[in-house]
């Protein structure tokens, strides 16, 4: 498979829940699922996360683009992450392929779903998960190539010497988890 139809690994305020989910998720996926990006450090900005390359793991979710939607999508991401090409120097974030797993066993309870995030399957995804044909799944225990958007090179070199770190590379654990929504 060619890195143009990698799925996404979002970490952020693109998780199930968050405010840019609905907005920019919804209808556009055929599933997600909770996953962790190792090699990486999480990192607060103002009112989002940044993910740079680190001795640490990232928790988020494996995005799967809906069947026609991956280009609109892809474009939709590239937009909200101010990503303009690679190596751009007017980038917020990178946008690169990088290996991502499945939420290991001790964070995962009986039924499948991830303490930090949750699985989510639409029309056409079937029982086989986010390693199934078409994915980008190569390697062993579930791992994926994703698109992943991490810090670019000047902000990333910011964070380092003066960012505030996300404990345990989660952001949903930064804060109580949301009340129930109403209509």
């Amino acid at each position: 498979m060619t890195d143009k139809r990698l799925p996404f690994f979002v970490y952020g305020t693109l998780l199930p829940g968050e405010p840019n989910h609905d907005r920019f998720l919804r209808g556009r996926t055929r599933e997600e699922r909770p996953a962790v990006l190792p090699g990486a450090l999480l990192y607060e900005g103002p009112g989002y996360p940044y993910a740079i390359e680190g001795h640490g793991t990232v928790h988020g979710a494996l995005i799967t683009a809906a069947p026609g939607a991956y280009a609109d999508l892809l474009r939709l991401l590239d937009d909200l992450e101010q990503y303009l090409g690679p190596e751009h120097p007017r980038n917020l974030y990178e946008r690169v392929a990088r290996r991502v797993g499945p939420v290991p066993e001790r964070d995962t309870p009986g039924d499948g779903t991830a303490v930090s995030g949750t699985a989510v399957s639409g029309p056409g995804s079937g029982p086989s998960g986010c390693a199934g044909p078409g994915s980008g799944a190569s390697g062993s225990a579930g791992s994926v190539r994703a698109w992943v958007y991490l810090a670019a090179t000047a902000v990333a070199r910011s964070l380092r010497t003066g960012g505030t770190p996300v404990p345990g590379g989660d952001w949903l654990s930064r804060r109580p988890p949301p009340g129930p929504r109403t209509p």
